[in-house]
C-alpha cells in the first residue's frame, strides 16, 4: 500500500459497489486542484462481484473503455480498497529519530494487525506527537491480505494500467471531506450502499471505523415495513427522507429504530475519541454519500448526537467549469472517494 503521499501523474479510481468513479487532478493541495478528467460509470454488481478470470477481464474493460472515453492518458491509478478488506489503527511508539520509530514499528507490526503477518501487505505513516503525551508518537498502520492487493494488481495492469497506489476509502474518503483550517476535530461520514466508513479527524485520522449497514439496508426495512417493491422504498428514502410530514412520517417510523442504533455508534466513537483526547473537541459531523442526499439525515444525527451536523462537499477543494458541475449534478455526492485519492501530495 501507500499511505499519505504521492505518486507523480495518475489517476484514482474508486470501485463501488455499482458503479466505477474515476478522478485526475491538476494542482496540489496548497494552490488548490482543478478537475483535468473524470468518469462514473455504473456497473451491475454481478460484473464487480465476480471473482472469476471472466468477471476480472469483464471489469478491467469496463475500466479500460471509461479512461479512454474520459480521455485520461496517464497510466498509473491510485486504488481505493473497500474496508472490509483493509485494517487501519492508530498505534503510539516512544518518540525517538524517524528511522527509529519506523524500525520499531515494522518490528511489532505483528502486534497490531488481525492477520498473520506473512500474509499482509502492510504500511505506515508517523502522524506526529500525541496530543496528550509528548514522550510518544501516534503511527497510523494500515494493511490488506497480499493475496487481495495482488488480485487487484493484476486486474488493472493486464488491461495496460500501472498499480503505483493502494489506500483504504476511509482515510481517502476523510481527505477529501476534512474542512481546512479546523482547531478542532471532525466526525466523517461515508454512508454508503452495504457499509459505512467513519473517521475522527484532528490534523489527521485519529479513530477509523467501519459499521455494517448503509442504504440497501434502509431499503429492506422500508419495503417490508410498508410492503412495497425495494426500488419504490429507495425512492421513498431518496425523495421523502425522514420527513415526518411526508407519506404520513411512514418511512421515518420504519427506520427509526435502525437509524437510532447507527446514532449509537456515531455517539460512541465520539465518546471513545474524546476520552482519549480530553483537550480536544469534536466540533461537527460531516456527512457524505447517501447520509449526504438523504432529506433530513443531518438534523436527525445532530438531534441524536448533540454536535452540528452538516452534508460534506468532497469538491470543496477542487475547481470545477459550469460544464463539469453540471455533467457531475446526479452523482457528485458520491465522488469522496475518487476525490481524496486524486487529491493525495507528492511528498511525504
Amino acid at each position: 500500500m501507500s499511505l499519505g503521499y504521492g505518486v507523480g501523474d495518475f489517476f484514482s479510481l474508486d470501485i463501488g459497489t455499482d458503479a466505477l468513479r474515476m478522478v485526475q487532478l491538476s494542482g496540489n493541495a496548497q494552490r488548490g486542484w482543478s478537475l483535468q478528467r473524470f468518469a462514473y460509470v455504473p456497473v451491475s454488481r454481478a460484473i464487480l462481484q465476480d471473482s472469476s478470470d471472466t468477471g476480472r477481464r469483464r471489469l478491467g474493460e469496463t475500466i479500460a473503455s471509461a479512461a479512454e472515453q474520459a480521455g485520461i492518458k496517464t497510466k498509473n491509478i491510485a486504488l481505493g480498497l473497500p474496508s472490509n478488506k483493509t485494517f487501519t489503527a492508530i498505534i503510539e511508539v516512544p518518540t525517538q529519530d524517524q528511522k527509529s520509530m519506523e524500525k520499531v514499528v515494522r518490528y511489532h507490526e505483528d502486534q497490531y494487525i488481525p492477520m498473520p503477518i506473512e500474509e499482509a501487505k502492510v504500511d505506515s505513516v508517523i502522524l506526529g506527537p500525541s496530543p496528550n503525551d509528548p514522550n510518544t508518537t501516534e503511527v497510523l498502520l494500515s494493511c490488506t491480505s497480499i493475496d487481495y492487493a495482488e488480485e487487484r494488481m493484476e486486474g488493472v495492469e493486464n488491461f495496460g494500467f500501472n498499480l503505483v497506489a493502494l489506500e483504504p476509502d476511509s482515510l481517502a474518503m476523510s481527505r477529501a471531506l476534512t474542512p481546512p483550517g479546523l482547531s478542532d476535530a471532525r466526525l466523517i461520514i461515508d454512508y454508503g450502499e452495504n457499509a459505512t466508513d467513519l473517521s475522527v479527524v484532528y490534523g489527521a485520522p485519529r479513530l477509523v471505523r467501519s459499521l455494517p449497514g448503509g442504504l440497501s439496508g434502509l431499503v429492506r426495512t422500508v419495503a417490508n415495513s410498508l410492503n412495497v417493491k425495494e426500488s419504490q422504498a429507495r425512492q421513498f428514502i431518496l425523495k421523502f427522507g425522514l420527513a415526518q410530514d411526508k407519506l404520513d412520517g411512514q418511512v421515518f417510523k420504519a427506520l427509526d429504530q435502525t437509524l437510532e442504533s447507527f446514532a449509537s455508534e456515531l455517539s460512541k466513537s465520539i465518546r471513545f475519541f474524546q476520552n482519549k483526547y480530553p483537550n480536544v473537541k469534536v466540533g461537527g459531523v460531516v456527512l457524505s454519500g447517501f447520509a449526504g442526499v438523504i432529506p433530513f439525515m443531518a438534523e436527525y444525527i445532530e438531534a441524536k448526537t448533540g454536535i452540528s451536523t452538516i452534508q460534506g462537499n468532497p469538491w470543496q477543494m477542487v475547481q470545477v467549469t459550469p460544464q463539469q458541475q453540471q455533467a457531475l449534478s446526479q452523482v457528485a455526492a458520491e465522488f469522496a472517494v475518487a476525490i481524496g485519492l486524486a487529491e493525495r501530495t507528492n511528498s511525504r
